[in-house]
């Protein structure tokens, strides 16, 4: 087992014993909403869990200031490319998890295992077996539609799901869909990201203000016009074809509205042709990937969130929770998102955003030009956010027994 890359720290000796195996594909400090979902779980149990993942870019500096163990293990870069990275690197992974995991068991006789790859549901079923454990299985939505190719996989894949202590949805949407296509009685319950704080990096709140200003000057954007602003990776499905759309009607209103794109992504030359189509190219900005510890000045900056996205079954993509929205709102920024997916779990029409029907363009509009005409409307719908954005959800209820609530929040 040369490929393990493990950390050793000095308050691993001293933690309690570990009975949480939580296995994660990617895992952090690969950026992405999945993988601060992961992380966000094990911080709430650091003295319980064990972490298996793959090795990434960094991840031997940032194992060491962990406060639970992490092994990874490593396929090398040329294993990816062309037919070997179809068959030969899924494989690879497989082998690797189901003998990891059981090396990890005979070194700390975990009691569960928390497996948030579904794709990999064959090594879990198997180790289900072998491993006197009981285990958990998340759902992100993408890999229920892998499992739905062929008869044999979906019918193993129900199976494990029927096996499995608790299932877990991190959207409703995805939960509609698990339980509507596939039969069992297994506790399925939905646990929403949540914000970690410390990801923004800012240092006081008085920095925030600077934050913005620095952000809007590197756009030319005066403080007294509006900003929009979406972050994520630009697929058609996100929606931000329909914000440009809006902002010819706004700009003939009189309202000075600027619309920044965070993000990369296969869509992003059809939007920039869009813009220039519009003739849009001094109120439109594209940033490209904007890292974690600069992503705060791009939230200060905006003055209100839009992410119009929707189920795109076609691609094979279930769209899941936009941990983007709650981020948001933990910046006191109003939410305009599509009233269809998962959006209507963290945005409340009225209370924190607008809902509305991406498919009628004069509903968008109207949402549109309510919050960049209406300020203290903004405001007041900023601070609801901020107080939905501070709410926990708690895993560790999932190990109580009793416990088959749909929705974790304290």
């Amino acid at each position: 087992m040369k490929q393990i890359s493990q950390t050793v720290a000095t308050i691993r000796d001293t933690a309690a014993s570990p009975d949480i195996l939580v296995m994660s594909r990617t895992f952090l400090p690969t950026e992405g909403g999945f993988e601060e979902y992961i992380y966000n779980r094990c911080l709430q149990e650091r003295e319980k869990v064990i972490v298996l993942a793959a090795s990434c870019v960094g991840d031997r500096a940032f194992d060491r200031t962990q406060q639970f163990p992490i092994y990874r293990w490593q396929i090398p870069k040329f294993w990816y490319g062309g037919l070997k990275g179809i068959f030969i690197a899924p494989l690879l992974n497989w082998v690797y998890t189901f003998l990891l995991a059981i090396k990890l068991y005979f070194r700390y006789h975990y009691r569960y295992i928390e497996w948030t790859y579904g794709c990999d549901f064959i090594s879990l079923l198997v180790l289900s077996y072998l491993l006197p454990i009981r285990f958990f299985i998340y759902l992100n939505g993408n890999e229920i539609l892998r499992n739905f190719r062929n008869p044999i996989g979906r019918s193993l894949f129900a199976f494990t799901l029927q096996r499995a202590t608790g299932i877990v949805c991190h959207s409703s949407l995805t939960r509609d869909f698990v339980t509507t296509n596939f039969q069992f009685n297994t506790p399925t319950h939905v646990i929403h990201p949540v914000v970690r704080r410390e990801k923004f990096d800012i240092e006081n709140p008085a920095s925030i203000e600077d934050l913005r200003l620095r952000v809007r000057n590197s756009y030319n954007i005066p403080e007294s016009a509006v900003v929009i602003l979406s972050v994520g990776t630009l697929h058609k499905y996100q929606g931000c074809n329909l914000v440009i759309d809006n902002l010819p009607p706004l700009l003939t209103l009189g309202l000075d509205v600027h619309y920044i794109i965070c993000g990369q992504g296969p869509f992003e030359q059809q939007l920039r042709s869009q813009v220039q189509r519009l003739r849009l190219e001094r109120w439109v900005h594209f940033s490209g990937h904007i890292s974690n510890n600069k992503l705060a000045g791009y939230y200060a900056a905006c003055d209100l969130f839009a992410m119009l996205t929707l189920s795109d079954r076609k691609t094979a993509s279930i769209e899941g929770f936009s941990i983007a929205h709650l981020e948001a709102g933990y910046f006191g920024k109003p939410v305009i998102a599509s009233c269809l997916g998962s959006a209507t779990d963290s945005i409340r029409h009225g209370e924190n955003g607008i809902l509305v029907n991406p498919n009628s363009g004069n509903e968008m509009l109207a949402a549109f030009r309510q919050l960049c005409e209406d300020r203290q409307w903004r405001e007041q719908l900023g601070r609801k956010g901020r107080v939905i954005a501070n709410k926990r959800s708690l895993h560790r209820w999932l190990h109580i027994r009793e416990s088959r609530y749909s929705c974790l929040l304290t």
